[in-house]
């Protein structure tokens, strides 16, 4: 067990009872897991004046690409940002999809932001929604059929993506394992095409191969095993929460990947058991890992003038917490009422061309004036 050495004014317990005039910055190492340390600084480390240079929080909204809808699956697949380990984009399809497409490059996670539907997969069909997570192992072959527009987040894993260990939670914290929906086997709807043939469309190191097929490939009458299809509802998970402390990020972890992992944030009561126990993230250091957070709805306690449908960035090498709205409404707020989805990276993210015309440039002011 590492002993903390404690100098000058501290708070006794982590996130409680702040010596008055001070704020708290954690500055830990792999992201709240390693060896850390507390400092209560007399000003908010984001309440800089001017930044000059690339590092810089930024803010994407991307509502601006809404009207960019397509009837092809991968043209439709906007890249917003990326490195070695995965890469995100955002997608908009209106129609069902004329073939079946089959990454073998990565596991893909898709997050249902809008619209409703039919996924197909080798596995059989999965009905989706709003707020559902489809979980697609590597070299699944699979179409989406929407019922209506359908607006998604693709996080692409060139990791096995998989669930994290619970420990002294229990197997049933968060969500039961028996909530999670994995297909039956059942005809799939895909008619061949002009040339009465069956496409398959298969991604391999970023190249894209048409293989076509005299019968329809979706033809599995019956499967068993560990691996396959599923589909998780936030509405499923039960956050963790205690009424006197403010958890990290980490405790509400839904999926894990080789270099990130991928959180929920959803309604729950604030931190009330204790008035002198902070109700608003602390401010941190990011020193190991990118984050980026997907609004998916509800009123995102932690931001003044973010929306449904926007996403932020802040890359390691520099602070970042709450804004100063945050903390005025957290002096009467007893709850959250937001659902988003974050995505922490050890890597550093590189953006992508397509979100550039989302960019919100003026974002990084937005901590000015802190208390």
């Amino acid at each position: 067990m590492d002993i903390p050495w404690i100098r000058g004014r501290v708070a006794s317990q982590a996130h409680v009872g702040l010596p008055e005039g001070t704020v708290e910055e954690e500055y830990a190492r792999n992201g709240f897991f390693g060896r850390y340390a507390h400092l209560y600084r007399q000003h908010a480390p984001v309440g800089w004046s001017r930044i000059e240079g690339p590092l810089k929080p930024r803010a994407y909204d991307l509502r601006r690409l809404e009207g960019e809808r397509h009837d092809d699956w991968l043209s439709a697949r906007r890249g917003v940002l990326g490195n070695a380990d995965l890469k995100l984009s955002l997608a908009t399809l209106s129609s069902p999809m004329p073939y079946l497409f089959r990454n073998a490059d990565a596991d893909e996670l898709l997050f249902v932001h809008a619209g409703a539907g039919r996924l197909e997969t080798d596995f059989g069909p999965l009905a989706y929604e709003p707020g559902d997570y489809l979980l697609l192992p590597r070299g699944t072959a699979y179409r989406l059929s929407p019922t209506s527009p359908s607006r998604l987040l693709v996080i692409e894993a060139y990791s096995e993506v998989n669930f994290p260990e619970k420990g002294m939670l229990g197997q049933h914290a968060l969500f039961d394992p028996a909530v999670l929906q994995v297909p039956t086997p059942e005809a799939s709807s895909l008619t061949p095409g002009a040339s009465g043939e069956w496409e398959l469309r298969v991604l391999h190191a970023g190249e894209v191969t048409k293989i076509f097929y005299p019968f329809n490939p979706h033809d599995v009458v019956g499967w068993k095993g560990t691996l396959a299809a599923l589909k998780l509802n936030v509405r499923d998970i039960r956050p963790v929460l205690s009424d006197r402390f403010h958890l990290p990020p980490s405790a509400h972890t839904t999926f894990i990947m080789h270099g990130a992992v991928v959180c929920s944030f959803l309604p729950r009561p604030l931190e009330n058991g204790d008035p002198a126990a902070l109700k608003v993230p602390f401010y941190h250091s990011n020193i190991d890992f990118d984050e980026v957070l997907f609004y998916h709805s509800g009123d995102f306690f932690s931001r003044a003038g973010i929306a449904p449908g926007m996403l932020t960035f802040h890359p390691q090498g520099i602070h970042h917490g709450p804004q100063s709205a945050a903390f005025e409404r957290s002096r009467t707020a007893s709850r959250t009422d937001e659902v988003a989805v974050m995505i922490d990276t050890k890597r550093p993210l590189q953006v992508l061309s397509a979100a550039l015309p989302a960019e919100l440039p003026e974002y990084w002011k937005s901590w000015k004036e802190q208390p």
